[in-house]
């Protein structure tokens, strides 16, 4: 039977992707790309546009609903393990491909597990990749930990409680998703003083990355979906 990767893209700078990577993506069958919205581009797929070959390859884009209804996620996450497991059963690879790192908040968890329940058989190897907040520490050139430091990193959508929680137990916060709760964050950090020691990413590794340091214009600014902040 044929393999199944899961790959880590990166943020979406195609020169961070690793060599592993690229060799694989040159050369498996299928590639399918996770989308929250179709009407969207999958910033995973064009991460790795120039290295597809769509003469000999089959490209995928499969929509996984961004909603909290777990009967919805779970029939988007069925299908697709469905149709991964029908390629690799006639003999062709698939490399899922996600931007970051497969492991880390990616939709390829889920995914992984119906696979290992439900088709045993099939062999999946995993290809870290670049994580967003490794991205967006070298872009902003500040450190994550040093020494005796510990980190925490939270989806915000956890909810301002579990934020401060964290501000009060960690040297640095590092907040994903930041959008929803955007205006209630900023407002936490200067109740707690951690305003002169954040720092804004949006979109890392893009064309369409920013980095912010000034906590005004952090307030100024509308965030993106793929934003986070980086909180000494």
């Amino acid at each position: 039977m044929a393999i199944l990767y899961a790959i880590g893209v990166g943020p979406g700078d195609p020169e961070l992707l690793t060599r592993k990577a690229e060799k694989i993506l040159r050369n498996v069958d299928v590639i399918l790309a996770p989308v929250s919205n179709p009407a969207d581009a999958s910033v995973a797929l064009t991460t790795i546009a120039e290295l597809i070959d769509e003469t000999r390859q089959e490209v995928v884009v499969h929509q996984f609903p961004m909603t909290s209804d777990r009967t919805a996620l779970e029939a988007a996450w069925q299908k697709a393990a469905a149709m991964i497991a029908a390629h690799l059963e006639e003999g062709r690879s698939v490399a899922f491909i996600t931007i970051g790192d497969p492991l880390f908040y990616s939709t390829f968890i889920y995914l992984m597990r119906i696979l290992r329940e439900q088709w045993p058989q099939i062999a999946i190897e995993i290809v870290p990749g670049i994580s967003s907040i490794n991205a967006a520490a070298s872009l902003a050139s500040i450190s994550l930990v040093e020494a005796e430091e510990k980190m925490a990193v939270i989806p915000a959508t956890a909810g301002i409680a579990k934020i401060a929680a964290a501000l009060a137990q960690f040297e640095t916060v590092v907040l994903l998703k930041v959008k929803p709760l955007f205006s209630d964050i900023l407002e936490l950090l200067k109740q707690t003083g951690r305003d002169k020691s954040t720092v804004f990413v949006e979109r890392a590794g893009s064309a369409r990355q920013l980095v912010l340091t000034d906590f005004k214009e952090i307030e100024l600014h509308s965030p993106d979906y793929l934003s986070l902040l980086i909180i000494k």
